[in-house]
């Protein structure tokens, strides 16, 4: 830290993460498809495919869903995502960040007018039901308290909190 902090100086900032085991067989699988079916009226899961995953770098709110892979191609070979709509309007979102050979690193990101409705949880947890079906694990780290509270409800347990600096 004290090097960062004398070579890149004001170049960064320091931020606290909140670690989340990586642990298997942790999740309850019928309480996660509960979180599935509940939704609010109006709104429906879909998985991401080539409109979608446009339609999701539109928006800076949910280009993250999709952006770290540079084309749907890819997204569609390395990829999961899942995303809650209301009248064709993408309102909430769930996928991978990142992937490797054997998981994938989540977002989600839910629209600020659609938050505290239940989406993420949705999202989330039917992002997880495939990844578990595709025998990939879901590994999640939490940017806020938010997140972790989030994780642990759908069955994931917290681990040490760690600083990390973000370029500005």
């Amino acid at each position: 830290a004290q090097c960062i902090d004398q070579c890149l100086g004001e170049e960064v900032k320091p931020a606290l993460r909140y670690a989340i085991l990586k642990e298997e067989k942790v999740f309850d699988i019928e309480k996660l498809k509960q979180y599935t079916k509940m939704l609010p009226t109006g709104y429906k899961l879909a998985t991401i495919n080539e409109q979608l995953y446009l339609k999701c770098l539109k928006e800076e709110w949910s280009a993250d869903l999709v952006k770290q892979f540079e084309s749907y191609e890819k997204f569609d070979r390395q990829a999961l995502g899942v995303i809650a709509l209301k009248e064709n309007e993408i309102a909430a979102g769930a996928a991978s960040y990142s992937a490797y050979d054997k998981g994938i690193e989540i977002e989600v990101d839910t629209k600020e007018e659609h938050r505290r409705k239940g989406l993420a949880t949705a999202c989330a947890a039917q992002l997880i039901l495939k990844c578990l079906e595709k025998g990939l694990y879901p590994s999640w780290d939490a940017a806020n308290l938010w997140s972790v509270a989030l994780a642990e409800k759908l069955g994931y347990h917290r681990g040490e909190d760690y600083m990390v600096y973000e370029i500005i």
